[in-house]
Parts: structure tokens; C-alpha cells; sequence
């Protein structure tokens, strides 16, 4: 009988927590977000669709030394290399990155190759927008990653 008397006393504890929480967040005022119409904020160490960056000189960064593929554990990092010359440069290094495409079908943005990248070529952006009705879409070529030239005012 003791047992059956313990029971029912800890259910009413366990409904009175729950329902606490349910009483005091019900009556709190809701948040909404006008997405299509206002860009919503995000966090400054948020994690969003890869920017490939530019010196100061307008030179991409990527000097094509695949360290950020290699760091990547879900492998959607292609790159192809290519030489710099004296009449075409692309770079300040050696090589650049003639190919650089990023599969967000397979990205977990864990940002392993924002760490791995000795020149700072690649960063996360704020970007939250991936959500297209075709998975091919979801291939990112080095020409929707790299950062706009000359830099847009108030960067």
C-alpha cells in the first residue's frame, strides 16, 4: 500500500514540473521573425555557405594546396589546380585554384577546412539560404564562392 502511495506522490511531482514549464513559458511573448522580408540574425561564429576570399590587391587567396580537401571529412571539397603566369595572374602564389566546388549535399559544416587553410582563402559566410528544389544546385562552383570585387562599402 506504501509502494501505491509513493507512486501517485511522484507522478504529481512529475506533473507539476512539467506543467511548470508549461505555464511559465506559455504566457511569455513570442518572437517572430519576418524572414522572406527582413534577414534574420544570426550569430557572429555561425557556420553558412563558404566564402572564398581575396587579398587586398583583388588576388583570390586559394593558392591550390588542397589542405582543406584533405581536412574535410565528408570529402565534398574538389579543387583543380593551375599554374600562374606572367601575362595571366590569378594569385599571389605559384598556383591557383582553376576549379574549386563545394558539395552541400554532403558539407556538415563542421569547419575543418576553415581552420586547415594556411592563407585564409576559405571562411564561413552568413549566408543561410541552401534550400533549392534540385540537389544539383547544391554544387557550389568557385564562381558563387568567391568574394565579390572590388569589397562592397561598409564591410
Amino acid at each position: 500500500m506504501a509502494s501505491v502511495i509513493g507512486e501517485v506522490g511522484e507522478t504529481f511531482v512529475t506533473l507539476y514540473k512539467g506543467f511548470r514549464v508549461t505555464l511559465r513559458t506559455m504566457f511569455r511573448k513570442t518572437t517572430t521573425e519576418n524572414f522572406p522580408q527582413t534577414a534574420p540574425t544570426v550569430q557572429p561564429r555561425y557556420r553558412g555557405i563558404h566564402v572564398l576570399q581575396r587579398d587586398e590587391n583583388g588576388f583570390e587567396k586559394c593558392v591550390a594546396c588542397f589542405l582543406c580537401a584533405a581536412a574535410c571529412p565528408a570529402n565534398c571539397i574538389y579543387i583543380e589546380a593551375a599554374e600562374n603566369t606572367a601575362t595571366e595572374r590569378i594569385s599571389a602564389g605559384e598556383r591557383y585554384a582553376k576549379a574549386y566546388n563545394i558539395d552541400y549535399s554532403r558539407c556538415i559544416f563542421c569547419g575543418y577546412c576553415v581552420e586547415a587553410c594556411p592563407t585564409d582563402a576559405i571562411t564561413h559566410g552568413h549566408n543561410l539560404e541552401l534550400a533549392p528544389y534540385d540537389i544539383n544546385a547544391l554544387i557550389y562552383r568557385k564562381e558563387q564562392l568567391l568574394e565579390s570585387w572590388p569589397p562592397r562599402a561598409g564591410r
